[in-house]
């Protein structure tokens, strides 16, 4: 069983990464890009066969180590 995780910085949270790629994009001649947020996906390889385990351990694991939860929310989706 796989889980991805995407990790997001919350609204509100100046995202300095996607503004430089926002940047870039208009010096490339993309001018009509008025916003870019960065973030990231975590893929897992689970050992668990059940997918409300597999989603509540991956849930515990964003908590304590994968997302920052002050400035970052996390979504997990079991594949």
């Amino acid at each position: 069983m796989k889980a991805r995780v995407h990790v997001m910085l919350k609204d509100g949270v100046l995202d300095p990464q996607g503004e430089a790629v926002r940047h870039a994009l208009g010096h490339l001649g993309f001018s009509g890009v008025e916003g870019v947020r960065q973030g990231k996906v975590i893929e897992l390889d689970l050992a668990a066969t059940d997918a409300a385990a597999a989603e509540n351990e991956v849930q515990v694991m964003c908590e304590k180590l994968l997302a920052n939860t002050v400035i970052e929310k996390y979504t997990v989706e079991i594949v």
